[in-house]
């Protein structure tokens, strides 16, 4: 069996044999990363060098030297996994017992989210997360769920209506973490998640281009459930909902069209102007669920607009609130554990962006991208059903979920990032 390669830090220059753009170079010990004298800059110059290791074809790594904090070790540990996760890094045993957890919840949730919508379809998806968190968090989890006609029959009209075309049926979550095991005791968060386990656009039909990486719209299901999943294994004694929004948004006679209206369970008529834009539509009903179960904070997060990627790019996560104090602790939460997340505009002005002469609101606008400000309408949209007007509501629109092709810092596919922030807001003390 051969040794992990070494990799250390230095801050000395990289030498003139190599190229001058590299980060990374090979020693009689094993690589350096240059990371210099700018520590704004070293965790991506450490990720960037756990790529180029990566392509390289070195398969398992220790850490040797000075200067690998967690944060630095997790850079490179991200950099360095393969879109298939076969690579092995030796963390320090200082930061040993926290890094695994972070690397077993990563891998899961990028596995998930990669996987083909042949093998998670919306009652795989729900059985999936229910056999992790049933793994992580034993006899504190419970959870049931309602599939197909099981939806309108409880008034889940957006999820039924959204994936009642495919041969999949359409599935709720509703996951219980009560570490209390008091069946009274109070809901300290709900964690709703865009679970559309593969997106055609229905009649609104992406190309095929676009259609490509769909099986990630998932992503917003597996980055709360990942979330939840770090924070037990990180000691969370509070009780949380965990509440996914599972369809297939697939076409055929029976699919929902352009111009129909949902009337959903608070009584709110939504008019369909694109049925591309229908994760919205799923989460409306998770938002009112979370409203019934009187939760004290409430975060959602879907991969639900392209126009956050137009915002922010794929590097960022967008983030939109009306409660000032909540969307400064995720923030700062986001900071703190080294996730990129912008705060984009959303007033409570925004919920009136997408008229409809028909019903009391539209789904987007009949434009392209549902126009300009599309993910703010967005977010307006879902602050209609947001319980206390948004007061302790998080809405995380995740740009940079996922990865179309590899890039410097990132394999090609999902990349996990969010979850640690969402993790990290389970496990404050709200005191």
């Amino acid at each position: 069996m051969s040794s992990p390669v070494q990799v250390k830090l230095t801050q000395a220059e990289v030498p003139a044999s190599v190229r001058s753009k590299s980060v990374v170079f090979a020693t009689e010990n094993g690589f350096s990363i240059a990371v210099g004298n700018q520590p704004a800059d070293a965790l991506r110059i450490i990720q960037q060098a756990g790529r180029k290791l990566e392509q390289l074809g070195v398969s398992e790594v220790t850490f040797a030297g000075e200067g690998w904090d967690l944060e630095r070790q997790w850079a490179f540990a991200q950099g360095f996994t393969d879109t298939l996760s076969t690579n092995s890094v030796h963390f320090s045993v200082e930061h040993k017992e926290q890094l695994e957890a972070l690397t077993a919840t990563l891998r899961w949730v990028r596995k998930l989210i990669n996987a083909p919508s042949s093998e998670v379809y919306p009652e795989s998806l729900a059985q999936a997360v229910i056999e992790e968190l049933e793994k992580i968090g034993g006899k504190a989890v419970s959870a049931r769920t309602l599939t197909g006609p099981e939806l309108v029959k409880e008034g889940f009209h957006g999820i039924h209506t959204v994936g009642r075309a495919s041969q999949h049926p359409p599935v709720f979550l509703e996951l219980d973490y009560n570490p209390t095991q008091d069946a009274n005791a109070d809901i300290d968060y709900a964690l709703i998640g865009k679970g559309i386990t593969f997106d055609t656009g229905g009649y609104s039909i992406k190309s095929s281009e676009g259609m490509v990486a769909m099986k990630c719209d998932m992503g917003g299901a597996a980055t709360v459930a990942g979330a939840l999943a770090l924070a037990i294994r990180n000691g969370l004694q509070k009780r949380v909902k965990l509440l996914l929004c599972c369809a297939e948004n697939m076409i055929d006679g029976t699919a929902y069209k352009n111009g129909d209206i949902i009337t959903y369970k608070d009584g709110q008529t939504v008019e369909i102007v694109n049925t591309d834009a229908e994760g919205r539509l799923v989460l409306a009903d998770g938002l009112i669920r979370a409203g019934e179960l009187k939760a004290k904070r409430i975060i959602d997060a879907a991969t639900l607009t392209g126009a956050a990627q137009v915002a922010v790019g794929t590097e960022y996560n967008a983030l939109f609130s009306v409660d000032r104090d909540f969307a400064a602790k995720a923030l700062e939460t986001a900071q703190s554990v080294n996730e990129n997340l912008w705060r984009l505009p959303l007033a409570p002005w925004h919920q009136f962006q997408c008229p409809s002469a028909f019903a009391d609101t539209a789904n987007s606008r009949p434009q392209k991208g549902g126009g300009t400000g599309g993910a703010s309408n967005a977010a307006g949209f879902l602050l209609r059903f947001a319980p206390k007007a948004g007061a302790g509501w998080l809405h995380f629109d995740l740009a940079a979920a996922y990865h179309g092709q590899a890039n410097a810092f990132w394999a090609t596919g999902a990349t996990g990032v969010g979850v640690r922030t969402i993790a990290g807001l389970l496990l404050k003390d709200e005191s």
